[in-house]
């Protein structure tokens, strides 16, 4: 079985998101979405509310499994097995530093690989912080999150609930 660990904060999941899932659901067999924890990060939401979010936005792929950890990633990859880490890819930037993140996981974990998959033209621009920016000023952000979610989302950003 050919599986898949797309790792990320999350915060809130985004179209762009989703689409990274999809298509690795099209590729692997199983796809584990692991909400971490980032040290370097606050979020706005809960671990638990990343997941239940996820879980949502996802109930459509059979194949996709909802995970959460904050634990050491390339140690923790290590209990599901055989696996290739998914990374999202929007723009030089991000392969960079993308890119240093595999050499130290492999360096941890030699025996993990990842692979890298550009986002789609639309979600180039896209992310969790961007999202949580537009919202927090009172800007629409139905074209950048999953319908699912949107008004969650959008209770919490715009309105503290």
């Amino acid at each position: 079985m050919k599986i898949a660990v797309y790792p990320g904060s999350f915060d809130p999941v985004t179209k762009g998101h989703l689409d990274i899932i999809e298509r690795a659901a099209s590729i692997f067999d199983k796809v584990i979405v692991v909400a971490m924890v980032n040290a370097k990060k606050r979020p706005t939401f809960t671990l638990e509310e990343r997941c239940g979010f996820l879980k949502r936005v996802t109930a459509a792929f059979p194949n996709v499994e909802i995970t959460a950890s904050d634990a050491l990633l390339a140690e923790w990859v290590k209990s599901v097995g055989d696996c290739v880490l998914i990374k999202g890819l929007r723009a030089v930037s991000d392969f960079e530093s993308e890119f240093q993140m595999a050499l130290i996981n492999r360096k941890i974990n030699p025996k993990l690989e990842t692979l890298f998959l550009p986002t789609s033209e639309e979600n180039l621009y896209l992310s969790s912080s961007v999202v949580k920016e537009i919202c927090s000023l009172g800007g629409d952000i139905s074209p950048f999150v999953p319908e699912t979610i949107l008004d969650d989302v959008t209770k919490r950003l715009l309105r503290g609930e």
